[in-house]
């Protein structure tokens, strides 16, 4: 099973980072190439704990239909993603958050396991694994944008006139994996 993980430095708070990251508009926009967008579930706003969204994108020439949920969720230093439906026989998406003097480090950690068989784990050697990467690294260069240009005040709702002083709207409690 192929894991990715990546690091990225942002120049903003945390409650932004983590938001942003969570923001179904903010990912419409990152993933535009592939036409993807909301479809079921949660299709606008921000994602949350036990909530769906079903995203179809063209990807490879194949217009597919990915479902996933939040299946952990720790505002704002942790949540994870686990698909529902399709694509991949598994995968599952976390991300972790932490706060520095400069900013914040976000951690991506994509773990995914290819349909058949064999000639899956070929496709992932091949191209499949370079190709996730290179999504997951434009998403980040969005979210990093974003954050460190005031962009996201065009996304997030419930900020006040300085990043600094930002409230993330709280969401539930924080919850241990299921």
């Amino acid at each position: 099973m192929p894991t990715i993980t990546l690091e990225t430095v942002i120049d903003a708070p945390i409650s932004i980072c983590f938001d942003l990251s969570r923001s179904i508009d903010l990912h419409a926009i990152s993933t535009r190439h592939s036409g993807q967008q909301a479809i079921a579930g949660v299709t606008t706003g921000l994602i949350g704990y036990n909530e769906t969204v079903t995203w179809r994108a063209k990807h490879f020439f194949l217009w597919l239909n990915i479902s996933s949920r939040i299946t952990v969720f720790d505002q704002p230093r942790y949540f994870a993603e686990e698909m529902e439906k399709r694509s991949f026989i598994k995968f599952k998406h976390e991300r972790y958050f932490e706060e520095t003097a400069e900013g914040s480090i976000m951690v991506d950690v994509f773990n995914y396991t290819s349909p058949f068989g064999a000639l899956g784990i070929m496709l992932d050697k091949l191209f499949l694994q370079k190709y996730i990467t290179a999504l997951l690294q434009k998403k980040n260069r969005v979210i990093k944008h974003f954050a460190e240009t005031g962009r996201w005040k065009s996304v997030l709702k419930g900020y006040s006139s300085s990043p600094r002083s930002y409230q993330s709207k709280p969401d539930r409690l924080v919850l241990a994996h299921a």
